[in-house]
């Protein structure tokens, strides 16, 4: 795994694609290990899948392998990703609505337009609430959410310090009128994330 402080991927993280072939089962059954523990499920449809330098390396990585664009792509890709690396006083998570059916699942995205702004954090008593990635807007006019979302979760520095000590209570939740639930962090997920500030 690379260093926490890593805070951006640039060009020269990037592994050469035939090095990366060559590797590529052992990196993906690291990165999978690492993710277990960085995944929160939700209510019955929602997941949230804790970011960072790594996963997001795992992510360009696999990219630039499934398509092969080159430098070209890496651009692109680098643009996407990085501002999805946490900085250092905040945790990044990409939301996802997991539903197999087609219909139901645009049913339920129907219904639950601007979800993403419902999103919050419980550290003992105080509320986190989550901000929604700038680059897109995840629901659309006619008010139909995104299955996939990305929410950047900003603390204060008692906040991180309380993460890391491991002494806190921590829930992760949404309440939106059409889906309204929340879930405890496990010990080992908060360990994790933990690790995310500096």
């Amino acid at each position: 795994m690379m260093p926490k402080e890593k805070k951006e991927i640039q060009k020269n993280d990037i592994m050469p694609l035939d090095i990366y072939t060559k590797q590529r089962r052992e990196l993906r059954k690291n990165i999978v290990d690492f993710k277990k523990n960085r995944r929160v499920s939700l209510g019955p449809y929602a997941t949230f899948y804790f970011e960072s330098y790594e996963t997001m390396l795992a992510q360009v990585q696999e990219m630039l392998y499934i398509e092969k664009g080159g430098d070209e792509q890496l651009k692109d890709e680098l643009a996407a990703y990085n501002p999805l690396i946490p900085r250092g006083s905040e945790l990044v998570a990409t939301l996802m609505f997991e539903i197999d059916n087609p219909v139901s699942r645009a049913a339920f995205l129907g219904k639950v337009g601007g979800i993403e702004e419902k999103v919050f954090m419980k550290i003992d008593e105080d509320i986190v609430k989550a901000v929604p990635e700038e680059d897109v807007d995840r629901t659309s006019a006619e008010g139909k959410a995104s299955s996939v979302q990305f929410v950047h979760f900003k603390f204060t520095r008692e906040q991180i310090e309380k993460f890391k000590s491991g002494s806190l209570k921590a829930e992760i939740g949404i309440d939106h009128k059409e889906y309204s639930h929340t879930t405890k962090l496990t010990d080992v997920t908060l360990k994790s994330l933990a690790a995310d500030f500096n």
